[in-house]
């Protein structure tokens, strides 16, 4: 009691924790972001939230399927859920110094004591013994300045930045799935329009061969529309070898291999453009992607370091003790006398070591200052990327409503030149021109098609992609989540 008592007012300093308090930074102003434009058939609606499964508004059953399957199978995702539980066990395991340390050992020996030099010193005066010691050992080191407790904190902080980094793995990764199969639908609707090229471009060669049999048309023009067959045949390879190498990566995205089957195709008709759009507030935005959350995190990380270099450099206290029996005989180990104990408390105060603490902390300041930037830089590149892709958006409509225009244009072109040429009155280069007019125009209108798609998708990965709304599950999937091995993603 009495050793108790004269340790309170050392015990009490464990009450307090030396280093700054974290504070969560606090939100930009709502000027942050610019005034959302007006889009041409879409909608952008402020405080809308946004789904967890967001891929699910282009109505694709088949892009649906691939992006769970990807969640489920993809490496990067596996990395991270793995990198997840290591920070929590970490976590868990350091959680343990709070606690007094236990050890129990038990020592049996034979000896034999040199009877011409010394006497012998067991009890019996018998120069040969046997000794058994069974012994418990306690030592705990109370948490003077709290540098512990910021350890764990900074552990803690870990886990949340790991969390967070696999809900922005599961971003980046349903984000890419999106627009790898855009891409997918843009090359299938480039190699139609192309392949429309070189099929009007032979039926326009074969015309000009029996015309030139029959004497209608010279050789030059045979050799022209020859011409033009070949170059509208050379369009064609680039862009499948692109199909394919695309078809590649979206392999690669869901955990297979570059020749395993990839029964799922995609045309642009299949993808529906989502017409409502969310539109978040900047206080909402820096809570919504997890970039930030994770640079928030990594923040509050090395604030807590602060206070673990800190406390190096002060005085620390450990209390030990042991308690046991020594004896010759197992059946004598708790006979009286043969029991022993102690305790004791040491106090280490670090006097010198080359400065290395004192490095360490400035070392631990400035990794807080880098944080802090880190932080800062992570808001000012996400808000950039809502201005720049509403502002692609913007631009998308306006391109894809010139293309639209355009193709109708020359596709009323072209009718034209087959109706004059039909009539004799214009030569069949300028039917030729007129087709690979209409086939340029059409190639032009479905990559504005899948560019305004692409961005679309690059709008809800930028804010954030709603995995907050990500219902919580009894060891298994999420809606929005593959169920990982340790029985489920952190959940809200």
């Amino acid at each position: 009691m009495r050793i108790a008592l004269l340790l309170l007012p050392v015990l009490s300093l464990a009450a307090c924790a030396v280093g700054p308090d974290y504070q969560t930074p606090a939100a930009p102003a709502p000027a942050a972001l610019p005034s959302p434009p007006p889009l041409r058939d879409q909608a952008l609606l402020a405080g809308r939230d946004i789904p967890a499964d967001w891929w699910a508004l282009f109505k694709s059953p088949a892009l649906d399927g691939l992006v769970r399957e990807a969640m489920a199978h993809n490496a990067d995702v596996a990395a991270a859920q793995a990198a997840l539980r290591m920070a929590r066990e970490n976590a868990l395991a350091n959680a343990g110094a709070f606690l007094p340390t236990i050890d129990g050992s038990f020592q049996a020996s034979r000896q034999k004591d040199p009877t011409g030099t010394v006497a012998p010193t067991a009890a019996n005066n018998a120069p040969q013994l046997n000794l058994f010691t069974p012994q418990l050992s306690v030592s705990y080191s109370p948490d003077l300045w709290g540098g512990t407790r910021r350890g764990q904190e900074a552990l803690e902080a870990t886990v949340e930045a790991q969390r967070f980094q696999v809900e922005a793995t599961y971003l980046t990764l349903t984000s890419n799935v999106v627009v790898a199969a855009v891409a997918e639908a843009s090359l299938r609707g480039q190699i139609a329009a192309a392949q429309a090229i070189v099929d009007d471009a032979g039926r326009a060669v074969a015309i000009l061969r029996r015309q030139r049999d029959l004497g209608q048309v010279s050789a030059a023009d045979v050799a022209a529309g020859e011409a033009a067959l070949a170059q509208a045949e050379q369009a064609l390879p680039p862009l499948e070898k692109q199909l394919e190498q695309q078809r590649h990566q979206l392999n690669a995205l869901l955990g297979r291999m570059p020749a395993d089957p990839t029964p799922e195709t995609f045309q642009l008709a299949d993808l529906t453009l989502p017409v409502e759009l969310p539109y978040s507030v900047p206080v909402r935005l820096v809570e919504q992607r997890p970039d930030i959350r994770l640079a928030a995190a990594n923040l509050h990380v090395a604030s807590a370091d602060v206070g673990v270099a800190i406390a190096d450099r002060l005085p620390n206290l450990t209390l030990s003790g042991a308690t046991g029996s020594s004896a010759s005989a197992l059946n004598s180990l708790f006979a009286a006398g043969n029991g022993f104990w102690n305790f004791g408390a040491t106090v280490t105060q670090p006097i010198f070591d080359g400065f290395s603490l004192a490095h360490k902390e400035k070392a631990a300041r400035a990794a807080l200052d880098q944080a802090a930037a880190q932080y800062r830089g992570a808001v000012v590149l996400a808000f950039q990327n809502v201005a720049d892709t509403l502002s692609a958006l913007k631009a998308d409509g306006d391109a894809l409503a010139a293309a639209e225009r355009a193709d109708a244009a020359a596709s009323h072109a072209l009718a034209l030149a087959r109706r004059q040429r039909e009539l004799g009155s214009v030569a069949a280069s300028a039917v030729l021109a007129a087709q690979q007019a209409a086939a340029q125009a059409r190639t032009t209108l479905v990559q504005a098609q899948a560019v305004r798609l692409m961005d679309t998708a690059a709008l809800f990965q930028a804010l954030g992609g709603g995995w907050w709304n990500v219902a919580p599950v009894e060891a298994g999937a999420a809606p929005g989540h593959a169920a990982p091995p340790d029985g489920g993603l952190i959940t809200r």
